[in-house]
């Protein structure tokens, strides 16, 4: 039931820490992997390294918020594998402009950065939605997987923007996912991944010091997570195989948190 043999997965952002944990498990489930990322030369070596690895996939370079560069992508995935089955957003991610320091004046917040940043977490996964869903429903068959945070479900200081992005996926998959319920019955769903604290290039140096030692921001979540650790990517994927293969045949507009406990935990 958790094989994706067969399956044909494109998943964005697939060049990052957590996208490449995700393309590679992918392929090791038996899915040919569609790497989307903006550089096609990454693209290209995420691919290459799977390949090696035994596994099938392709690299496609398109920025997801760039409709037209999203449409040739598909055809480019079309003319090579023919479908899509499965969908992966993990594009997304923070941007400095929509993080508020402590000392700043929440009344003159940088409205340009927050919609930024709404517009990368929340539009960076419609429009592929979109884009590459037109096609599962030429078949009527396949699994959306959004990529949520945390930070949807508790107030983080400093990623107002990010979390306000992340918030709004939330509120996306569960209307999208019942209007494709409506739609096409069982044959297309959507749910959410709701990751906890991973180290990536984006939060390593909010995290850590230089020396791998945490800052005052890592201890405090590290504090707040009853594992007492961070993520590692790959723990993130056995939940994402489940969403994208038959064993969840009965499961749309569901979240599964991968969190360490960091949602529930009330500090006592």
């Amino acid at each position: 039931m958790f094989s994706l043999s067969g399956k044909v997965i494109v998943v964005t952002g697939g060049t990052g820490v957590l996208g490449t944990a995700f393309t590679q498990a992918i392929a090791k489930a038996g899915g040919k992997v569609v790497i989307i990322g903006r550089n096609q030369d990454k693209c290209d070596a995420a691919a290459a390294k799977i390949v090696a690895d035994g596994g099938e996939a392709i690299g496609v370079a398109a920025n997801v918020l760039d409709e037209a560069a999203l449409n040739e992508a598909n055809d480019k995935i079309i003319a090579a594998y023919g479908k899509i089955d499965g969908l992966v957003n993990a594009a997304g991610g923070n941007i400095p402009e929509a993080v508020v320091a402590p000392d700043a004046d929440i009344f003159n917040l940088n409205i340009e950065g927050m919609k930024r940043a709404l517009e990368l977490n929340l539009w960076g996964s419609l429009l592929p939605t979109q884009i590459f869903g037109a096609a599962m429903g030429q078949q009527k068959k396949g699994s959306i997987v959004n990529i949520s945070s945390v930070s949807s479900k508790v107030s983080i200081t400093k990623v107002l923007g990010y979390s306000m992005g992340k918030a709004a996926i939330d509120c996306y998959t569960k209307w999208f996912a019942m209007e494709l319920a409506n739609r096409y019955g069982d044959g297309i769903r959507m749910n959410t991944l709701m990751p906890g604290f991973f180290l990536t290039e984006q939060n390593r140096t909010l995290l850590t010091n230089p020396d791998g030692s945490l800052t005052e921001r890592g201890q405090l979540i590290l504090k707040a997570t009853p594992f007492k650790r961070f993520g590692s990517p790959d723990e993130l994927t056995g939940a994402l195989i489940y969403l994208l293969s038959d064993a969840s045949a009965f499961v749309t507009a569901s979240e599964i948190g991968v969190d360490g406990g960091f949602t529930t935990f009330g500090g006592v």
